[in-house]
């Protein structure tokens, strides 16, 4: 295989307003560059996926969105990356404001050692949420397709919950901020099909309030719910388009290479 490079990327450019604009990003772990000159727009109300082979770079681009990588003491980000036009890598930008608006869910559920209800509350309570607690916990669980199979048991443990439920606990979790955005690093990777079914079905409800980007190795799962997929290889982002034209028509030799299935 012959790595696309930035020159011969294919990148399509929104018509619509976009909630991300990441710029000529860069990311390296010492010196070891992770992902490279990547630059791509997500509109707004939108699911995004990103797309490619193990190692190519597509979770750490997706935590550089919400600064996760500030969390490892080795990683450095170069460029830009606008959110509602600011750039967050600014020496004034509030990383911990910036994840109140762009969410996070991770690839293994990750629910609090504590009550349902607790795993919704926590994050507004110490954010200072002024509002009925009550009806919080139920709209983020009910967004969250969860409602209706909690609601007898807020009390009790969220890891005593399946594994499908624990994940749209998260998701709950995410939407009980208000966030803007909402990035998934491989949400559904550890669930069984009948869980994914729920997780993308809610995927499709929840772009009407927020924008979402997710990382996916499912590329049936790319195709049903993402409105744009980026391709990445090797750090590199080789083509970014709406998906069906990604899957069916791309219009790099590399990308239909990789989804066709002749590797990855």
């Amino acid at each position: 295989m012959v790595n696309a490079g930035k020159d011969q990327a294919s990148v399509f450019e929104p018509s619509a307003p976009y909630a991300i604009e990441v710029k000529d990003v860069n990311v390296s772990y010492g010196t070891s560059r992770a992902v490279l000159d990547v630059s791509l727009k997500i509109p707004e109300h939108t699911i995004v996926a990103l797309i490619g082979p193990s190692g190519c770079g597509k979770s750490t681009l997706l935590r550089s969105m919400n600064r996760m990588n500030d969390f490892v003491s080795s990683a450095k980000v170069t460029g830009e990356i606008l959110f509602r036009g600011s750039n967050i890598y600014a020496d004034d930008a509030d990383p911990v404001l910036l994840r109140r608006q762009i969410g996070m869910v991770f690839q293994k559920p990750n629910p609090f050692p504590t009550s349902i209800r607790k795993n919704i509350t926590w994050g507004p309570g110490i954010n200072g949420f002024q509002g009925d607690y009550n009806k919080l916990v139920e709209s983020s669980l009910r967004r969250a397709a969860l409602w209706d199979e909690v609601a007898g048991k807020l009390g009790e443990s969220g890891l005593a919950l399946s594994g499908g439920q624990q994940q749209r606990l998260c998701i709950a979790r995410a939407i009980a901020m208000d966030p803007d955005v909402i990035l998934m690093d491989e949400p559904c990777s550890a669930l069984d099909p009948g869980s994914t079914l729920k997780i993308e079905n809610l995927l499709l409800e929840l772009k009407e309030r927020f924008t979402i980007v997710i990382v996916t190795h499912n590329m049936q799962q790319a195709r049903r719910v993402s409105d744009y997929t980026a391709f990445m290889y090797q750090g590199e982002l080789v083509e970014f388009g709406p998906t069906d034209g990604v899957f069916e028509t791309p219009k790099q030799e590399l990308t239909r290479d990789y989804v066709s299935g002749r590797f990855g």
